[in-house]
């Protein structure tokens, strides 16, 4: 079975695609989370999450059509995009 990694609201690739070729000194592992972790660190639902995933707008990880992983930082960042939140006081 093959896992899909979301990337980009326009852009899905799968993992048989081929990848670039990253120096193991450069190579950075995310640490992926699940849905509930994932509600929990941002202090929202599970259905906000589920809501978020069906409109595409953060990246996701699709293990099976029903198991999904985050990695939480890319999340976040997707995140304060959309919603445009600015750090800057």
């Amino acid at each position: 079975m093959k896992a899909t990694i979301t990337t980009h609201p326009d852009r899905t690739m799968n993992t048989s695609d081929s990848v670039q070729s990253v120096s193991s000194s450069s190579f950075f592992q995310p640490t992926l989370i699940k849905k509930k972790e994932l509600a929990k660190r941002l202090s929202v639902s599970t259905r906000s999450i589920d809501v978020w995933v069906s409109k595409r707008m953060i990246p996701y990880i699709q293990i099976t059509p029903r198991f999904y992983l985050y990695e939480f930082d890319a999340v976040f960042a997707a995140l304060k995009k959309h919603y445009q939140v600015d750090a800057r006081p």
